[in-house]
């Protein structure tokens, strides 16, 4: 069954801010293999330049599934989760996301359409402080299986 096109436009907001902390980044940057010692050690990322420790470019997915996940598990969206493949994510960054930042995170429906026998739907996050300062933009296309038959 086609995925219902009224969602497009559709936004979410993350429940609460996701506070980011040296921990998790470390934990990220080590479950992703990234060895950049920014990631890792404070005194690596103040001598580069930076604030803090960095978070590592795909780090965003840890909170805005959180905020998408209400667009997804809406059963008038029609997704069949058991046919679901991930497409494609990808990131825009207006600054890098730091130890100590308090991020929230809006999702966006943008767009649903079929490809042959499947469903393509992309989701953008807006990622900002709580003081409204972008940080970063998301898209994240997933595509049902035949869910377009």
């Amino acid at each position: 069954m086609a995925l219902n096109r009224e969602f497009v436009g559709r936004t979410y907001e993350s429940s609460e801010p996701y506070e980011v902390s040296r921990v998790k980044i470390r934990e990220f940057a080590a479950a992703i293999g990234e060895s950049n010692p920014v990631c890792h050690d404070r005194e690596a990322a103040l001598a580069a330049g930076h604030r803090d420790l960095v978070a590592p470019p795909t780090f965003p997915i840890v909170f805005s599934l959180s905020s998408t996940s209400g667009a997804l598990a809406d059963p008038g969206l029609g997704l069949d989760f058991s046919m679901v493949v991930h497409g494609e994510q990808r990131f825009e960054y207006r600054r890098p996301i730091y130890a100590g930042d308090e991020l929230v995170c809006t999702s966006t429906v943008t767009e649903i359409r079929s490809v042959g026998r499947n469903e393509f739907l992309t989701l953008r996050s807006d990622i900002s402080t709580t003081t409204g300062e972008p940080v970063c933009r998301t898209y994240n296309t997933i595509v049902e299986r035949g869910g377009a038959a």
